[in-house]
């Protein structure tokens, strides 16, 4: 208690009724919760079992629990922390018996619910080829998360998929209830049923839980937001906490306004701001607050620290993506050797994923150990395999891993019964697999359809290899993926249009990294292309050789790097169509939660932060003009290093002849 400054006490004793703790940034949100639960329980004799405090993580929950052992002992025994959908399950087995279930009911993982579905669907008559049985699922889990039930699911009459949808929902959830099983989207949709829909069952939890507390409260969605507020009916005693400024989870159903409410909808409310910072220097909060202020519909509040203005920002104007990440990681490379620092004490923070490409070529080049989080590493995405591959047969046809890649991407017709058979009669004639290609007509035991299929992609292939010219690669590959419809192909298959988006962004950097290669390296052709790749996977693996595997670079997202904090921050891409982003741009034109992922990026770093732009940045290996983001135009220049347009950092005099000579030994 002695620990805490006056807003966090007061929250802390603020037990009986409602209480809003809007806690910003790096205030000290997760020691305020746990020294409120032992306050409860050693001053004011609580009993464990009566306390509820609901995460949205295992790590979260373990943390948690942790301090609050460490800190009250014994009498912690019996106190349930946990995630939501630790807290449905609970619920269930108590109960779900009156739902028609027996206790002892499955959890079905992805892989499950894909079984059940096709099975439903073909009780339906309804041909999977036709309806993406991945977007049927995709649309059921947004339903129960809206509490929409299969029932009373609506059906567009002009949307195939959304009629299918309506009707395979019911037999899906038939066919779960007839296995005992429920997914992943039932745990709290079905908690919420029981709550709800049988009084007796709501008011023995309702007595249970006589105080609860809710983390990260501005992440919560309409059913989680309906399981907390049947649980608090009774005593009223609700905590949540949370920063409407840190809302980034709209995408995936969260509801800021639930946070932006609370106060409104809780009779009596106490609000208690934690406005004091632990984390960051005054620069990097000024620069923060300054961004964040400009939405309009958020709680007043803005962070300060005691601990001093620190040093400036740092700001890089980059001629294109290379150059970007070219000196991003000259000037990271700097900073760990002047102060001496781990690799894991720098993290490069992105709006989108492919945007990691040039920081990863970059790191693999230097040998820098990383870690690439909330993603695969570039090359080793599926769909950037998938038109690397075709890369890959254009340099040489005999590539039969490749071939084998692209036979059915994008989908043509070839399944795996067509493609034993070719393997099979290539391995009896000694052919190679793109003369068997050609040969299909002699081969036995393919269907018709399949073999005008294969037939028709040896011919595309032949056209391409002949067409190919050594000039110009980016644009000619481009044109190769625009005729063979691989964007389309994503956005058919992957209802989720989010994910689509993601992963045609990533073929779009591999373009832009041949552009790259090609203007680096005039007169090059695809093979040498292709072994630069090759090259520089095997580099990244012997760099790691030596290094701890914790001691790394960190790469993420912005919306990954939420709830953590580096001592060295590289927030890059601060363009008007990548942060803020252009789809989130046309959908909100205020940018309310682009503005808030700037905010959350700026608030990760907790000593030193660098702002990087590009004048130029290639779209499909095309170069385009590039306009600085509206959130650099909101921080104010006496932050900045040498202002917005600050130059390329140059090495200190000090480092002396060493660094030189072990950069060059690099």
């Amino acid at each position: 208690m002695a620990r805490l400054n006056p807003q966090q006490y007061e929250a802390v004793h603020h037990t009986e009724g409602p209480l809003l703790v809007l806690a910003g940034a790096g205030s000290g949100k997760t020691q305020v919760i746990t020294s409120r639960i032992v306050h409860l329980l050693k001053n004011r004799q609580v009993p464990a079992e009566a306390i509820l405090a609901v995460t949205f993580t295992n790590k979260a929950a373990r943390e948690m629990q942790q301090r609050v052992q460490a800190a009250a002992g014994k009498a912690a025994q019996g106190i349930l922390i946990s995630t939501f959908h630790s807290l449905g399950v609970r619920i269930l087995r108590r109960d779900i018996r009156r739902l028609g279930y027996k206790p002892n009911f499955s959890i079905y993982t992805e892989s499950d619910q894909a079984g059940v579905l096709r099975q439903a669907m073909r009780d339906l008559d309804l041909d999977p080829k036709q309806y993406n049985p991945d977007s049927i699922r995709w649309r059921i889990s947004l339903a129960k998360n809206g509490l929409i039930g299969p029932e009373a699911y609506p059906k567009a009459d002009n949307d195939p998929m959304s009629v299918a949808t309506a009707a395979v929902y019911p037999r899906y959830q038939r066919l779960l209830k007839a296995f005992n099983a429920i997914d992943f989207d039932d745990i709290i949709m079905l908690a919420v049923q029981l709550l709800e829909g049988l009084p007796e069952v709501g008011t023995y939890w309702q007595q249970r839980f006589r105080y609860l507390m809710v983390d990260e409260y501005q992440d919560t969605n309409a059913c989680q937001y309906r399981l907390i507020s049947l649980l608090a009916r009774q005593h009223g005693n609700l905590c949540v906490v949370g920063d409407d400024d840190q809302s980034i989870y709209g995408w995936r159903g969260a509801e800021v306004q639930n946070i932006l409410s609370f106060e409104h909808g809780h009779s009596g409310c106490k609000v208690v701001k934690l406005e004091q910072n632990y984390r960051s220097t005054g620069t990097i909060l000024a620069a923060a607050n300054a961004v964040i202020s400009n939405n309009r519909t958020r709680s007043d509040k803005a962070l300060w620290t005691a601990s001093g203005d620190g040093a400036p920002i740092e700001c890089i104007v980059a001629e294109d993506e290379d150059d970007e990440a070219k000196q991003v990681i000259e000037q990271l490379q700097l900073a760990q050797y002047q102060l001496q620092r781990p690799w894991q004490d720098f993290a490069i923070l992105y709006r989108s994923n492919a945007q990691s490409r040039t920081f990863e070529e970059a790191l693999r080049m230097e040998g820098i150990p990383y870690t690439l989080v909330g993603g695969q590493k570039f090359f080793e995405r599926k769909e950037v395999k998938d038109t690397l591959a075709y890369l890959a047969v254009l340099a040489n046809p005999h590539d039969e891993a490749a071939l084998v890649r692209i036979i059915n991407f994008p989908r043509r017709g070839i399944g795996d019964t067509t493609l034993l058979r070719l393997n099979q009669w290539s391995l009896e004639h000694r052919a190679g697999l793109f003369e068997t290609l050609g040969r299909v007509a002699e081969i036995d035991g393919i269907a018709e359809t399949a073999r005008k299929a294969v037939s028709a992609f040896h011919s595309l292939l032949r056209h391409e290899l002949q067409a190919f010219q050594p000039v110009n690669l980016a644009a000619q590959a481009n044109s190769l993926f625009k005729r063979l419809g691989i964007a389309e192909e994503l956005h058919r298959t992957l209802e989720d249009h989010n994910q689509a988006r993601k992963r045609v962004e990533n073929i779009e950097q591999l373009v832009n990294a041949l552009a790259g290669f090609e203007e680096r390296h005039p007169g090059t052709g695809l093979a040498d292309f292709l072994e630069r790749i090759a090259l520089t996977e095997d580099n990244r693996r012997e760099a790691g050789d030596d290094k701890r595997p914790q001691d790394t670079v960190t790469l993420m997202s912005l919306h990954a790097s939420k709830g953590l904090e580096f001592p060295q921050v590289y927030l890059v891409g601060l363009e008007e169509g990548l942060l803020p982003h252009h789809r989130s741009a046309e959908e909100d034109p205020e940018v309310a939660e682009e503005r808030r992922l700037c905010y959350v990026g700026i608030t990760r770093a907790r000593e030193r932060l660098t702002i990087s732009r590009c004048l130029t940045r290639r779209k499909y290996g095309t170069k385009e003009e590039r306009t600085p983001s509206r959130f650099l135009a909101e921080i104010s220049p006496h932050l900045l290093a040498g202002g917005a347009t600050s130059a390329p950092a140059s090495p200190p005099a000090d480092l002396g002849l060493d660094f030189f000579a072990r950069m060059l030994a690099d």
